[in-house]
């Protein structure tokens, strides 16, 4: 047996291994999405769904790669991925010229598409969608086999499907309060220039929980940072709302961070000379339109004690205060840096309780964290790499803050 054969045949392998050990259908079609991208060497991967229940189009669901796609849709049999679930026929682009499909290039950004793959996603009872391949990162084209590999993978996961068929409808995001693009952020200590982000493009919806999730050092929390207001990116576009932020002065960045933005540190951050209700009352004074303190105390479960000074209050407690002190600026986003780190799991739990509650309400909250499990609790998983986004996966079925175990 020839190599590339030997390889594809220990790429089924692992596809097959990810799917029978899987826990669940997302966990089964993203572990065997990652499988085949690391096999094939792709650059970027998508599982399309259709929303047959809603506008009818496809949907991205998990993707790998730099790009967040998750306003992108294409209409059965427009574009390369309409075409493919409308005729239920690959296509296979190994040597891709521009012009061929404008509904790919729209996304693909960074570099030249060069080779592109597009196969059926169907169960034996329904079509469900399509799964794109994007360039090799080697810079070679897809070949022949690894297309075949790509349908056989496809194939394995509707057998997936057909045991587990109660497919729930595409995450619909609210309306868009953030767009970045292209943001890197540069740190230079004398001659040596540091690239901590790499052109990272995302977007925050509005209700949403999105999560960020990488290793140390993958530029998360300076990503968190410039969506803040905190820190300014080196280059690249950032706006909120109809507000362009990209090259704001500081006086610009304090007042949208004053107006519109709410902050919950791993170190509480609360000021040990006044007691609960005064630290919220101090943040209130500062804004327009402050929730009641009192209030805010009551939703976090705190109400008795307010009088407390930090010192008297237990560190899950202390954080629950942060997250009241939050809520009091009544802002759009609440960002949230690794807020469960210095707490125990009972605490912890307690405290992503309170958070869930805080989403409920129609708030948007962008999570930094390395808990892999607190991810089961988001709408939106955001995975970075090396100061780039490396993938994006929407969770079709986030589990309550009572559910997550570590």
């Amino acid at each position: 047996m020839d190599t590339s054969m030997l390889k594809h045949y220990q790429t089924i392998a692992a596809v097959n291994n990810v799917i029978s050990n899987a826990q669940n259908l997302d966990e089964a079609l993203q572990g065997s999405l990652r499988a085949i991208v690391e096999q094939a060497g792709a650059q970027m991967a998508i599982i399309w769904y259709a929303d047959k229940a809603g506008d009818g189009k496809l949907h991205p669901s998990f993707w790998i790669g730099p790009v967040d796609l998750t306003s992108m849709a294409h209409a059965s049999g427009e574009g390369m991925v309409g075409r493919v679930y409308e005729s239920q026929k690959a296509e296979r682009f190994l040597d891709y010229h521009p012009g061929t499909d404008a509904s790919t290039e729209q996304y693909f950004t960074g570099a030249d598409i060069g080779s592109v793959v597009c196969v059926p996603f169907s169960s034996r009872h329904d079509d469900l969608g399509a799964i794109q391949f994007i360039n090799r990162r080697d810079g070679q084209h897809f070949t022949d086999e690894d297309a075949d590999v790509m349908e056989i993978m496809a194939m394995m996961a509707a057998i997936a499907i057909e045991e587990n068929p109660d497919l729930a409808e595409p995450w619909t995001p609210g309306k868009l309060v953030m767009s970045l693009r292209d943001i890197t952020r540069e740190f230079q200590n004398g001659d040596i220039i540091t690239k901590v982000l790499k052109g990272v493009n995302l977007d925050v919806y509005e209700g949403e929980l999105l999560v960020l999730l990488g290793e140390s050092g993958c530029g998360k929390s300076t990503l968190l940072n410039i969506v803040g207001g905190m820190d300014q990116a080196t280059s690249g576009s950032f706006f909120y709302l109809d507000q362009d932020l990209s090259h704001a002065s500081q006086q610009e960045l304090t007042e949208f961070r004053r107006n519109n933005i709410g902050f919950i540190f791993q170190s509480y951050n609360l000021m040990p000379n006044l007691t609960a209700l005064q630290n919220l009352k101090l943040i209130g004074e500062l804004v327009e339109n402050p929730l009641d303190a009192d209030e805010a105390l009551e939703m976090v479960g705190l109400a008795d004690r307010k009088k407390n000074y930090p010192s008297q209050i237990s560190g899950g407690q202390q954080q629950r205060v942060s997250v009241a002190r939050a809520l009091v600026k009544n802002p759009r986003i609440i960002l949230a840096d690794e807020p469960t780190a210095a707490l125990d799991y009972a605490t912890s739990i307690e405290v992503l309780q309170v958070m869930e509650e805080v989403v409920k309400r129609g708030t948007t909250m962008v999570m930094v964290t390395h808990n892999e499990e607190i991810t089961r609790m988001a709408d939106r998983v955001v995975r970075m790499r090396d100061g780039r986004i490396h993938e994006v996966s929407i969770n079709r079925h986030p589990a309550h803050a009572s559910e997550l175990v570590w």
